[in-house]
């Protein structure tokens, strides 16, 4: 994904304040060989870009002056309460050293699945990205998991889940294989004639003499 920026001289909170007010935004890319390098970027179109997945999980284009650096997006700040972007960071990508960055999980074929489509199960995602580590080349988009072949007595962790070649998924804490999914079986409603029939008679009434 390509994007522009152009570079900046002047830093400080005034200085920011000012960039902000003229409609950009403030921002800096580090990393690499290379020093530090203040940038400048539209605000508006950066907002917009921030909402697709791809920006957050792809090596970017970024071009500051007519010069194309490769980079990935490290952080955001955002105002508290304003759609306004306060400050973006991005790291310098070198294409021979491995890059660390969360991937979007996609589940796909669930609705064709046994579990969904057979035993009307309510599945829920619970892990909907991955921390990854491969090389700039092979970091995918995102990682595709297929359902299509779900029951209710499946289990889906971490290690089940086919990753492409050169990427190693990173997994904290001591669960190494966690459920990505969790599987809820239909809730069965009790039958009210067989709970009419189970129900004692009621004893009859004696005659008057």
């Amino acid at each position: 994904m390509k994007f522009a920026a152009t570079s900046r001289a002047l830093q400080g909170t005034g200085a920011s304040r000012r960039l902000r007010n003229s409609g950009n935004t403030p921002g800096i890319i580090y990393g690499g060989a290379a020093e530090a390098q203040l940038i400048e970027l539209n605000h508006n179109n950066l907002f917009h870009a921030l909402k697709k997945e791809v920006f957050h999980s792809s090596i970017l284009d970024l071009e500051v002056d007519g010069k194309e650096t490769k980079v990935v997006l490290r952080d955001v700040q955002f105002h508290p309460y304003k759609p306004l972007v306060l400050h973006v960071d991005f790291q310098r990508v070198d294409a021979t050293t491995k890059v660390h960055l969360k991937v979007p999980v996609h589940l796909t074929g669930l609705e064709e699945s046994p579990a969904v489509k057979g035993e009307s199960c309510t599945v829920t995602q619970l892990i909907h990205e991955l921390d990854v580590v491969c090389m700039p080349s092979a970091l995918p988009e995102f990682i595709n998991v297929d359902l299509s072949a779900l029951t209710s007595k499946s289990v889906v962790g971490l290690q089940s889940v086919k990753l492409p070649n050169g990427v190693k998924a990173v997994v904290r804490g001591s669960n190494k294989n966690p459920a990505l999914i969790s599987i809820k079986l239909p809730e069965v409603a009790p039958d009210a004639s067989a709970a009419v029939a189970a129900a004692p008679a009621a004893p009859a009434k004696k005659g008057k003499k």
